[in-house]
C-alpha cells in the first residue's frame, strides 16, 4: 500500500513538473559541413598506402609466434581493406568522378604505429601527374596490437562415446587493438588538408586442452578486425561528406495567453501561426513576457533559416530585457552562421 500511494505521488510529481514547464522543446533538421573539406573542383581521387606491417613482434613461445606471424599479414590484410572501405564510400557519394587505388612504387617512409613524415611535395606532385588524380588520400600508418591473456579452467570436451567430459584446459582472452592513420594532400594548394588516427578494439576469446588449441578455437578474430578495419576506411571518407543532424532548442510557452495559444499552434506544427502570437508580445508591459517574445521570434527565424535576423532577436532578448538563456543562444546561432558559411563554401560550384 505504501508503495502504491509513493508511486502515485511520485507520478503527481511528475506531472506537475511538466504542466509548471515554462518551456516546451523542439528539434529540427540541419546540416552541417563536412569535417573534411574537399575542394568543390575536385573531380579524382587517388589513394596511396604508406602503412608497413610492424616487424617488432616477440617470438617467446608458440602462441607467440602464432600472433605473430599471423600479425605481420593481419596488418597487410587489413591495411587493405581499409583502403578498400575508403574507396567504396567515396565512389558511393557519387561526388568523384575517379576513385583510384594507386599501387606506388616510390621509395618513401613507411608508417609503422605512427605518422612517418608528410611526404614532400615533389613525390605527391608526382604522383598526381602520373595518375591523372586530383588530391591524395595517403594511409600513413596501420597497425594491429594484440594482448594475450590466458588462464587454468575447465573445458568441456565430447570423449570416443559422445559423453561430454570435463577437463582441465586454457582460455585465452585477445584484446585486438587496430590504429590507422589518414592525410589528405592538396597539390594545387600545396596543403593538408586533414590528418586523422582512430583506434578501435576487437575482443575475443577461446578455450582448449592446451595454449595453442585455445588460440586456435578464436577462428572469427582475423574476420572481425579485417570488417572492422573496412568501417574505419568506410567511417573516414564520411567525413568528407555534409552531415545531417537533429538539433534541440527549448522554447516559452508561458507568460500571456498568446503563448499558451501559440503552445497549441507550434504542437500542431503551425510554426508559423505561432510566431504571430509571439511577434504581438513583443511590446508587452512586461519585460519577463516581452524578452520571451523576443527569445521566441529568435527561435522561429532560426527554423525558416534566418540565422542573422534569429541573432538579432536573441540579442534584444539578453540586452534590451535580460533573458539569461538567450545569451548562450546567441552564441549556438554565430556558431551555426560559421557552420553555414562553411557549407555554402563547400558545395558552391
Amino acid at each position: 500500500m505504501k508503495n502504491l500511494v509513493f508511486k502515485s505521488l511520485l507520478t503527481f510529481a511528475s506531472i506537475s513538473i511538466i504542466a509548471c514547464s515554462s518551456t516546451n522543446r523542439l528539434t529540427m533538421g540541419v546540416t552541417q559541413p563536412a569535417q573534411v573539406s574537399i575542394p568543390s573542383d575536385v573531380a579524382s581521387i587517388g589513394i596511396i598506402n604508406r602503412s608497413s606491417a610492424s616487424e617488432n613482434n616477440r617470438i617467446l613461445d608458440k602462441i607467440d609466434k602464432i600472433l605473430s606471424l599471423e600479425g605481420l599479414n593481419l596488418d597487410k590484410e587489413g591495411a587493405v581493406n581499409a583502403i578498400s572501405g575508403l574507396r567504396y564510400e567515396l565512389e558511393r557519394g557519387n561526388r568523384f568522378e575517379v576513385v583510384k587505388i594507386i599501387e606506388s612504387q616510390k621509395d618513401f617512409e613507411k608508417g609503422l604505429g605512427v605518422f612517418p613524415a608528410a611526404l614532400s611535395w615533389e613525390i605527391v606532385d608526382q604522383i598526381c601527374k602520373e595518375n591523372g588524380v586530383d588530391v591524395l588520400f595517403s594511409l600513413e600508418f596501420y597497425d594491429t596490437d594484440t594482448a594475450a591473456d590466458y588462464e587454468m579452467t575447465t573445458v568441456r570436451i565430447p570423449n570416443d562415446l559422445g559423453i561430454v567430459a570435463e577437463i582441465p584446459g586454457h582460455r585465452i582472452k585477445l584484446n585486438t587493438v587496430i590504429k590507422n592513420g589518414w592525410r589528405v594532400y592538396d597539390p594545387a594548394d600545396r596543403t593538408i588538408v586533414d590528418q586523422y588516427v582512430s583506434n578501435d578494439q576487437v575482443f575475443s576469446k577461446g578455450e582448449g586442452i592446451n595454449p595453442v588449441k585455445a588460440l586456435e578455437a578464436i577462428v572469427n578474430r582475423k574476420e572481425a578486425v579485417l570488417s572492422v578495419s573496412s568501417d574505419l576506411g568506410t567511417n573516414y571518407a564520411l567525413f568528407t561528406k555534409p552531415e545531417h543532424i537533429r538539433i534541440a532548442r527549448d522554447y516559452f510557452v508561458k507568460g500571456s495567453n498568446n503563448f499558451e495559444i501559440a503552445k497549441r499552434r507550434a504542437q500542431t506544427g503551425n510554426w508559423d501561426g505561432a510566431a504571430e502570437l509571439w511577434n504581438s508580445e513583443l511590446n508587452n508591459p512586461k519585460s519577463k513576457i516581452a524578452g520571451r517574445a523576443f527569445y521566441n521570434m529568435a527561435i522561429s527565424n532560426e527554423i525558416n533559416g534566418n540565422l542573422n535576423k534569429a541573432i538579432e532577436f536573441a540579442s534584444k532578448a539578453y540586452t534590451d530585457y535580460g533573458n539569461k538563456e538567450a545569451l548562450s543562444y546567441v552564441n549556438i546561432l554565430k556558431r551555426r552562421v560559421v557552420s553555414q558559411q562553411e557549407l555554402d563554401r563547400q558545395l558552391a560550384k
